[in-house]
C-alpha cells in the first residue's frame, strides 16, 4: 500500500468513526437535518446547478461525481467548515471525502431510486456508512464504486 493509499484511509477513518469529535452518523444526520431533509439537500445542489447529479445519486442509475469544488457550492462553505470541526479536521481533507462518499450515502438511502425517507434516522445512517466503508475503499483507491 502507497503513502497516499495509507494516508486518505487514516483520514477516512478520522471523518468515519476512528478519533472523531462527533459520531460521523450523528455528523451525517446533522448535515440533513440542516438542510431540510434529503429534499433539502436536493434543493441546495440544484440551486448550485448540480440537481442533476444528486438525482443520479437517488436513482438506480450510476452515479454521477462531482469534485470538491462543487460540493462546497452545494452545501456552502460554512457548513463544510462546521463539519470539518465536529469530526476534529481540516476542512480540505473533509472536502473530497465528502464529494466521494456522499454520492454512496444518498445512494444507499435510496435503494429503490426514490425519497422514501425524507430524515434518516441515526441508525439508518450508521448502517449506510458501514456499508459504504466496508465497500467504498475499493471505490477510493481505483476499484468498483
Amino acid at each position: 500500500m502507497g503513502l497516499l493509499d495509507s494516508l486518505a484511509k487514516n483520514a477516512l477513518g478520522g471523518m468515519l468513526g476512528g478519533s472523531a469529535k462527533q459520531d460521523p452518523a450523528a455528523m451525517l444526520s446533522g448535515l440533513l437535518n440542516e438542510a431540510g431533509g434529503l429534499n433539502g439537500l436536493i434543493g441546495q445542489f440544484q440551486k448550485a446547478g448540480l440537481g442533476d447529479a444528486f438525482s443520479s445519486w437517488i436513482s438506480t442509475e450510476k452515479n454521477q461525481p462531482i469534485t470538491a469544488d462543487q460540493m462546497q457550492n452545494a452545501v456552502g462553505a460554512d457548513t463544510i467548515q462546521q463539519l470539518a470541526s465536529k469530526v476534529g479536521m481540516n476542512a480540505n481533507t473533509v472536502l473530497p471525502l465528502l464529494s466521494q462518499f456522499l454520492p454512496q450515502i444518498i445512494d444507499k438511502l435510496t435503494p429503490q431510486g426514490q425519497i422514501q425517507d425524507n430524515n434518516p434516522s441515526g441508525s439508518q445512517i450508521q448502517s449506510v456508512l458501514t456499508s459504504v466503508i466496508s465497500s467504498g475503499f475499493g471505490g477510493l483507491f481505483g476499484g468498483k464504486s
